[in-house]
């Protein structure tokens, strides 16, 4: 804490010491949060030896009852499930070796790489922004104050009014972004060995995938933030050395600096409506599921399945009315012939059916047993030439 502590006493000089203060705030944060809860005397090391009775229970209840089975397929999954939670639940080496190191670390690497510097991106920026900032302290200061004095001017859009609250705007759309950014941070990396105790169960595992898309947008916000402001102070550094003009503030150079300053507040509000877009549509892992578009796309699924069904049994039951039709038609000549000659030499001791395809063809009725199965119903009705011929 004492490391912390004279950081935070110089946070207040500049943007670089208020974030490695923020940093070292954070990170001393998220570690004693994370030994209260579940560190050698957590509080909640019980609940989580409850869960894990659990979690083993259920699984066992599954193999009784045949909903699962014991193979690779079906233990691979929550070996793996089960292994993950309890490392990243209850080691603070493992938990600050990956995810805290992917949170904060991996976005700053990659702004670093993005824009060619050769240490930590947002040092590089915040130190630039520093000097942004004392350069428009200083024009103000040879500008006189860059206030009106009493009895002159009292307008709101004076040249020294616009400068100061450009310059608000762009502190609070830089300083403001990051500071809010990395303290969010801190408290989703504190809370974290919670939310990933909860991706054990299906019903909470909702939770689990919600806290990683909110910890994968803030530390993305940082980014976004890094290399935008780059590019903005790329086009303040000359308005600002065109402020002092004659010894005043140069309106023309103020308009420039509060148009550009309320640019990038624009920008930062688009950033982290872009970082909630990107995570918005992240399964995570196959974890995550819209439940929306399931909704929606089950009537329609079902319909074009109903049409296909229906389709299939109009298409069946044509086919099958044309191929008695044309069976019909090929044996009558046959089954006349037959009939004659049984009606000559013996009379039928069967109850016949004088209704069906048969009789509207114009042929004898066939013979009706009491035994003919039930999947004879589905189908048309065929003559049976051993009968008649008999």
């Amino acid at each position: 804490m004492s490391a912390c502590a004279a950081l935070t006493e110089t946070a207040s000089l500049g943007v670089a010491p208020a974030l490695r203060a923020v940093d070292c705030l954070a990170n001393n944060a998220a570690a004693g949060a994370f030994g209260r809860l579940f560190g050698t005397q957590g509080a909640l090391l019980p609940a989580l030896t409850i869960l894990l009775t659990l979690y083993i229970a259920f699984f066992a209840i599954s193999l009784l009852t045949g909903r699962s089975r014991i193979g690779v397929s079906a233990l691979t999954p929550r070996m793996l499930t089960l292994g993950l939670v309890l490392t990243f639940a209850t080691s603070w080496v493992a938990w600050q070796g990956v995810v805290w190191n992917l949170a904060v670390g991996a976005p700053d690497q990659i702004a670093s790489i993005l824009m060619g510097a050769p240490g930590s991106a947002t040092q590089l920026f915040a130190d630039r922004l520093d000097i942004v900032f004392a350069a428009i302290r200083q024009t103000a200061e040879l500008a006189g104050g860059a206030a009106p004095a009493a009895g002159k001017d009292d307008s709101a859009f004076t040249p020294g009014n616009l400068m100061w609250i450009g310059t608000l705007l762009l502190l609070l759309g830089t300083v403001g972004v990051l500071v809010t950014a990395r303290i969010a941070l801190a408290v989703l990396l504190a809370t974290g060995p919670i939310f990933v105790v909860m991706a054990l169960f299906g019903g909470t595992r909702g939770l689990f995938v919600g806290w990683l898309r909110g910890l994968v947008m803030v530390a993305l916000a940082p980014l976004f933030v890094i290399v935008g402001g780059g590019m903005m102070l790329e086009l303040i550094v000359p308005v600002i050395a065109g402020l002092a003009a004659d010894g005043q503030i140069s309106g023309q150079s103020a308009i420039a600096l509060f148009l550009v300053a309320c640019v990038h507040a624009a920008l930062m509000m688009m950033v982290m409506k872009v970082t909630a877009t990107i995570v918005s549509g992240w399964q995570v892992f196959g974890l995550a599921t819209d439940s929306r578009t399931d909704r929606a796309s089950a009537p329609a699924s079902v319909s074009v399945a109903d049409a296909g069904a229906v389709a299939a049994v109009a298409s069946g039951a044509s086919s099958a009315r044309s191929r008695s039709g044309a069976m019909a038609a090929a044996m009558q000549p046959v089954v006349v012939e037959a009939a004659q000659s049984r009606a000559t030499h013996s009379t039928s001791r069967t109850v016949v059916d004088r209704t069906g395809p048969m009789a509207a063809a114009g042929l004898p009725p066939i013979a009706r047993t009491r035994a003919r199965g039930i999947g004879s119903r589905f189908r048309a009705p065929q003559p049976r030439i051993r009968e008649m011929l008999r």
